[in-house]
């Protein structure tokens, strides 16, 4: 089977490396590495492609090591201008299907590397004029991976990509945002009960509860842009535990300089290489603001869920629009499958913060293998959660509508009303009118005028809804 959906024709070529010779099919731009790698690691069956900002990153972080490396005259400029044009076509979205390795693997991250440096070599043997595999001319190793280390250009190109992905993520969080906002408007008006503890409160309206999940959830934003600025720190020169072996004394700052001008990002250098390629904390703050972000979803829909039960037995306060059949043996049901799914996604995105903490803390000495993992687990987060939230917003939350009179008679009913007769009747008078309701099945209203504990008009000002779901002053009896 061919992984790059392209027509093969049989022909090969014959490269090698450490562990001996091995045959190429012509029409792929990587190499022996590679092909070693795709034996290795069957694993998640989701390849670098699967996410194209990845790729992009890598094609970045080669590109300023070859910028820096010609400015230092490490590298000759046909080559070193191969090598750049190379990477970016990379960046433009071209050859994005020749990356190809799974997204689980051992060696920290090696195999990417070797699959970026393959691709970028190979594409840049063709721009001098040469075939692929003709590695004098220009190497994977020798020239695209000049001055690096897979431990300094794999965990830089992963944050670039996180960087540059991040700001998709917040974009499909602010259009949730807004569209639990427009409902929070439109909803303004309908008068409901509050509920603590799944048990009856006190009322406020249906407008104030979806503005809550609107602010709820636009906490978030600053919490994202906060720990994703924690990438723009970088180990680039730091080679393969952070002394800088096989790099040249400037070019860390140059390189930096070029990834700078490249991504437009405000990228530094760390200031201690040694514990920034061993230690992989940032990975941690930003997976705790993702998985954040996917327990408040979670518990929103959670909520949704249940103020649309029912429609007969349940809460029935709102109508979520019906998206598919529910059942396949009970007719007419629909069911809340968007929350659910939002619900599923959850689980998954905190589960995959789990993971991404205990690889952090696999970390041993002067590296952390445990790289892949983290980094898959926050892209397919991230991939999750953008796909989740446009979902509930434009198959959920824009269409969904209020049962107003439910909403209403819930409220007129409640016992809770009680609790707004508290500062003029007191603790105990009002306990003991909740208890008479509760006993009889009678109104507090009715109670109250019963009782001849206050006048119709007074308790008509008191218990009308609209003065419960703000602070209002009072004077007691």
């Amino acid at each position: 089977m061919d992984i790059t959906k392209q027509e093969l024709s049989g022909l090969t070529r014959r490269e090698h490396d450490l562990l001996g010779d091995k045959d190429v099919p012509v029409e792929y731009y990587f190499g022996v590495q590679t092909m070693r790698a795709l034996d290795n690691f069957n694993i998640s069956r989701v390849r670098l492609h699967f996410f194209p900002e990845f790729i992009r990153g890598l094609a970045v972080v080669k590109e300023a090591a070859a910028e820096a490396n010609l400015d230092l005259g490490s590298l000759e400029k046909p080559v070193a201008e191969a090598i750049i044009k190379a990477c970016r076509e990379i960046e433009g979205g071209a050859l994005c299907e020749h990356f190809v390795v799974d997204m689980v693997q051992g060696g920290a991250g090696t195999s990417t590397n070797m699959n970026a440096n393959e691709v970028i070599a190979n594409r840049a043997l063709e721009i001098l004029g040469h075939k692929r595999g003709e590695y004098k001319y220009c190497h994977p190793n020798n020239h695209v991976n000049l001055s690096q280390s897979t431990n300094d250009a794999y965990p830089t190109a992963v944050k670039i990509a996180l960087l540059n992905t991040t700001p998709k993520l917040i974009a499909s969080l602010k259009q949730l945002v807004e569209a639990f906002r427009t409902k929070g408007r439109e909803f303004a008006h309908i008068i409901k009960m509050g509920r603590t503890q799944l048990q009856d409160a006190v009322p406020m309206t249906l407008g104030q509860e979806f503005d809550a999940y609107a602010a709820n959830l636009n906490e978030e934003i600053a919490r994202l842009e906060s720990n994703v600025g924690l990438f723009l720190e970088v180990n680039m020169g730091a080679t393969a535990i952070g002394t800088g072996i096989n790099s040249d004394p400037e070019y860390t700052d140059l390189c930096i300089r070029h990834l700078r001008e490249i991504t437009r990002l405000p990228i530094v250098a760390a200031p201690n290489m040694i514990e920034a390629t061993s230690d992989t904390g940032a990975f941690v703050m930003y997976s705790s603001a993702v998985k954040r972000l996917a327990v408040k979803l979670s518990k929103i829909s959670s909520d949704l869920r249940l103020l649309s039960s029912g429609p007969r037995t349940g809460i029935n306060e709102i109508n979520l629009p019906p998206m598919q059949p529910g059942s396949s043996i009970m007719p007419g049901k629909v069911n809340p499958v968007i929350p659910e799914v939002v619900n599923q996604i959850a689980f998954k995105v905190v589960g995959n913060d789990l993971t991404v903490t205990m690889a952090v803390e696999a970390g041993q000495l002067e590296l952390n293998v445990m790289e892949p993992i983290i980094v898959y687990s926050l892209f397919e987060s991230i991939e999750m959660l953008i796909n989740g939230m446009n979902t509930l917003r434009e198959k959920c939350i824009v269409g969904i509508t209020a049962n107003e009179e439910i909403c209403r008679r819930m409220v007129i009913n409640s016992i809770g009303l009680v609790t707004a007769l508290n500062p003029y009747l007191g603790y105990e008078v009002s306990t003991e009118l909740a208890q008479v309701a509760m006993k009889t099945g009678k109104g507090i209203y009715e109670l109250v005028l019963e009782k001849g504990l206050m006048s119709k008009e007074e308790l008509d000002n008191i218990l009308s809804p609209e003065n419960m779901v703000k602070p209002r002053k009072f004077q007691r009896k």
